[in-house]
């Protein structure tokens, strides 16, 4: 697979991805562009095509959390920078996962927005799969309150 078909199939999970990392458009565009000069610059030799998804949003986190680290600037928070469509409730429930720590932030994010299996998200991210679980368990601890108090806002 060519570096332009793998940015037309995987770039909008790249995008996606980095932008509920960064929380802001601009900083989710230098890690994509990031993401695809390093797939261009190193040429991995991927297995499959599991494994080359599975790179990218390795590469994708990484470059985050390297994003992270040299920042040095306030992050703007995001506005209307919506990767997908939402209705008002899911663009709500996408905001309050947008506000949880970076560690439960990218589990939440790859398990329930790139439906990817626990397994694969622990292999992604070098934790185990009992950390995955642990993860995803405190992350739903911490929305719960936050979605509840959201949706009474609709009724």
């Amino acid at each position: 697979m060519t570096a332009e078909e793998t940015v037309q199939r995987y770039g909008p999970m790249v995008y996606r991805i980095a932008l509920s990392q960064t929380k802001n458009k601009e900083d989710a565009e230098d890690v994509f562009q990031e993401v695809f000069l390093s797939l261009i610059r190193s040429n991995p030799s991927l297995e499959s095509e599991e494994h080359r998804k599975a790179w990218l949003i390795r590469v994708t986190l990484n470059c985050c959390k390297k994003h992270f680290r040299s920042m040095k600037k306030v992050t703007i928070p995001l506005t209307e920078d919506i990767p997908c469509e939402f209705t008002p409730e899911e663009e709500d429930v996408y905001r309050a996962v947008l506000s949880l720590p970076q560690k439960y932030k990218a589990v939440i994010h790859l398990f329930y927005y790139e439906d990817l299996p626990v397994k694969e998200i622990g292999e992604i991210l070098d934790i185990k799969e009992n950390a995955v679980k642990t993860r995803l368990f405190r992350a739903r601890q911490m929305l719960q309150p936050k979605l509840r108090e959201m949706f009474e806002q609709y009724e």
